[in-house]
């Protein structure tokens, strides 16, 4: 038997769908975002109007999706928006990085913690934090010790926490070369975050390989075949002990579908998504040129369709979350 705590299991059911499936929107994203609406109107957006479109796209499309994950910063209109029925994941770390200092160190929004996240209506906290595990272990024991303390703190407040493990390497900015890199990355990642140690209920994972990268499915010189691909996602599903989530990671729509049936068909018994700019990404562009009106008409149309497009793959190709761990009757729930 898992025991999980009941707050936690709560929170998880309130995050999942009707299937035990998270199906969530993210637009977090606060710089990037900003940048894309200046670029779609032709002059610097606002803060009131980054607000806005989040806002925009937690009221149209919510009704559609388990969980939204929003930021504390720009998105609070935006979670009191979001349909009944949705789970509100909330960011904890800072956007980016100090480039200034070697090692991507993370740092965490200076007016919130886990307790105010829980009082704001938040079912989840949403930690993302740049890893490369071949850095020296001056660097990535800051970064442990870091996602321990957020993983107390989660315990402490009952509350799930959402690690997302994005994977890097100082010494490669090519494209094509990092892809070569990037499986065992990502593979070495996930042997560290899912030791119980850190407290960590959901893994928000990088897929493991370019998918525009393989032999038959990218538009990309390919780097792996179909099969090596196949192999690696298959490695992800051996390793994770907890269950675990795909970023879309600013990939097309048609190219993350893809990637989930791609996935499922390698044997990944994965438990959702958190689909961000391949869900809204076009809505920018209708929002910069037409306003709210704008926005609005295409999130009602090209953005639910993309979210009920998501949510028909992952009926066919997701698994429950708590299927990890063997199915519900395997889970104890305690106080």
């Amino acid at each position: 038997m898992v025991k999980i705590s009941k707050g936690k299991f709560e929170f998880l059911e309130k995050l999942s769908d009707k299937n035990g499936v998270i199906a969530a929107l993210a637009i977090d994203q606060r710089g990037s975002l900003k940048r894309m609406i200046g670029a779609a109107q032709g002059k610097d957006a606002t803060v009131e109007e980054l607000a806005d479109f989040k806002t925009l796209v937690s009221k149209e499309l919510t009704p559609y999706a388990s969980a939204i994950l929003l930021d504390p910063e720009y998105g609070i209109p935006a979670g009191k928006a979001r349909a009944a029925s949705c789970g509100l994941l909330t960011s904890y770390e800072k956007t980016g990085y100090d480039a200034t200092e070697p090692g991507r160190i993370p740092d965490l929004l200076p007016n919130w913690s886990v307790k105010r996240i829980k009082e704001n209506g938040g079912t989840a906290v949403k930690l993302l934090v740049y890893f490369d595990p071949d850095e020296p272990d001056e660097i990535n024991d800051v970064k442990k010790a870091f996602v321990e303390r957020i993983g107390s703190e989660c315990k402490a407040e009952d509350i799930p926490l959402f690690f997302e493990i994005v994977t890097y390497d100082e010494k490669i900015t090519d494209k094509e070369e990092y892809a070569k890199v990037k499986p065992q990355k990502v593979l070495d990642s996930i042997k560290v975050f899912t030791q119980e140690r850190y407290g960590i209920d959901v893994l928000k994972l990088e897929v493991p390989v370019d998918m525009s990268r393989v032999e038959g499915v990218g538009e990309n010189a390919p780097v792996y075949t179909a099969e090596e691909a196949k192999n690696y996602f298959l490695e992800v599903d051996k390793l994770t002990t907890i269950p675990y989530i795909w970023l879309s990671a600013g990939v097309s729509t048609e190219l993350f579908q893809k990637t989930l049936v791609f996935a499922h068909d390698a044997g990944a018994k994965y438990n959702g998504v958190l689909c961000g700019r391949a869900t809204w990404r076009d809505g920018v562009e209708a929002y910069g040129k037409g306003g709210e009106e704008g926005a609005i008409k295409w999130l009602r149309s090209q953005g639910k369709a993309n979210v009920e497009e998501l949510n028909a793959i992952l009926a066919e190709n997701a698994t429950p979350w708590y299927e990890k761990f063997g199915g519900k009757d395997k889970i104890e729930v305690v106080d």
